[in-house]
């Protein structure tokens, strides 16, 4: 797609632009790979910012209803910036009796974040979830893909500095 009908955002890039044409190029004739491109392009971006809905839209020649609805139905897509790296801090009944409202708590003063929001800096997403599976290790916290079991509020500080 010609660079002229490109919306300037902050947050995509001159290469990031290119990869999302590759992206819609590959996928364009394929019927019902809207999923695949907004899941390909939101791995480029880190997000789905309403300028590249519509670029996806015209560039598939989809409604900007149809694109937009996709992205907004699935939890698999995000309409507002992540951070590097993503807390998920389990509220489930075992972490919540050992104390986790106190490591959520502490996070979100530290960094600056409330539940299902993202640090200025962009460095740290957090989201509350009822289960990861990992009672035995309550009060737990994940980092991406690290599991953090017996978090104490007044520990979680120096496991978050791990991550930058």
């Amino acid at each position: 797609m010609s660079s002229a009908l490109r919306i300037q955002h902050p947050d995509i890039n001159e290469d990031m632009w290119v990869s999302i044409d590759a992206v819609i190029a590959t996928n364009r004739a394929k019927p019902g790979s809207i999923i695949t491109v907004l899941r390909e392009c939101q791995d480029i971006v880190g997000y789905l910012p309403l300028a590249l809905i519509n670029h996806i839209s015209r560039g598939m020649n989809l409604s900007h209803a149809e694109v937009f609805g996709v992205a907004s139905f699935y939890s698999l897509f995000s309409l507002k910036p992540k951070g590097r790296h993503t807390i998920r801090v389990c509220l489930g009944t075992a972490c919540y009796v050992k104390g986790i409202k106190e490591v959520m708590a502490r996070i979100g003063n530290t960094f600056h974040i409330k539940e299902g929001g993202t640090s200025e800096d962009r460095r740290f997403t957090l989201e509350a979830v009822r289960c990861l599976g990992a009672c035995g290790l309550a009060p737990v916290m994940v980092v991406g893909q690290d599991t953090h079991g017996d978090i104490k509020a007044d520990k979680v500080i120096d496991v978050l500095n791990q991550y930058q």
